[in-house]
């Protein structure tokens, strides 16, 4: 008589599905860090490849710093720098000018860079007016430490920074899309999808956005799709140079 306590067959594993095929990079570089009430945990929640770069001149820039870099995600220092419209607009205190001094200079962007602890690199806040000016930016970029990385945010057209950097041997790559000029889900989105086709295009794209709610919002819904895609956010440190 055959007995119920047969061992029932184990069901078949499932096949490991394959990664996506890379079809592009994505460097994601968040500014303006460093204020209350900026929605940081859910921008942590993006990608652990996402770039957090901290205005020096930021009332909570040391603790975000030591946040996210406890966290392990990479830091670069917003250098705050003159713009085309100033003093109608303001870069914040402790910012590059066009009339400082070769010295000032130096100093000052030492300083600010001393401010954001283990950044690994820096981009320019605002600069329309100096990333334009050869001085300025010899200046700012013979001051970087060795082995830090020059982001050139591409604030102006005709910015020089970094065609600048390069002829001077420092790492350095240019901002391909601005994510938020304008903060509303449907151009965020729109923003978005041109980053990804850059990217697919060229292989490595850099987008620039900020933490507004907004935009945290949709990149953490797309995040995934993108990566489904093909897509990698990776380091800055690693698309530069």
């Amino acid at each position: 008589m055959l007995h119920d306590s047969v061992i029932p067959t184990p069901p078949p594993k499932p096949k490991p599905q394959k990664p996506a095929l890379h079809r592009g990079s994505i460097v994601l570089i968040l500014d303006d860090v460093g204020f209350e009430h900026q929605p940081i945990d859910d921008a942590m929640r993006i990608d652990p490849n996402v770039n957090f770069s901290i205005l020096p001149n930021g009332a909570e820039a040391r603790t975000f710093a030591e946040k996210l870099h406890a966290r392990g995600f990479e830091l670069l220092c917003h250098l705050p720098m003159e713009p085309l419209d100033y003093p109608k607009q303001q870069p914040g205190a402790n910012a590059i000018f066009t009339s400082m001094s070769d010295d000032e200079i130096a100093a000052t962007t030492r300083r600010n860079i001393e401010s954001v602890p283990n950044a690994r690199g820096v981009n320019n806040h605002m600069g329309s007016r100096a990333t334009l000016d050869s001085r300025v930016m010899r200046d700012v970029l013979t001051a970087l430490p060795k082995d830090l990385y020059f982001i050139d945010s591409k604030t102006s057209g005709g910015s020089i920074a970094g065609r600048m950097a390069k002829q001077m041997n420092i790492p350095t790559a240019s901002r391909n899309v601005f994510l938020d000029d304008v903060q509303s889900e449907r151009a965020v989105r729109k923003q978005v999808e041109v980053l990804s086709e850059l990217a697919q295009e060229r292989g490595v794209a850099v987008a620039i956005g900020h933490p507004y709610p907004v935009t945290i919002r949709v990149l953490n819904e797309l995040a995934p799709e993108l990566r489904a895609r093909g897509l990698r956010f990776v380091r800055a440190s690693d698309a530069v140079h």
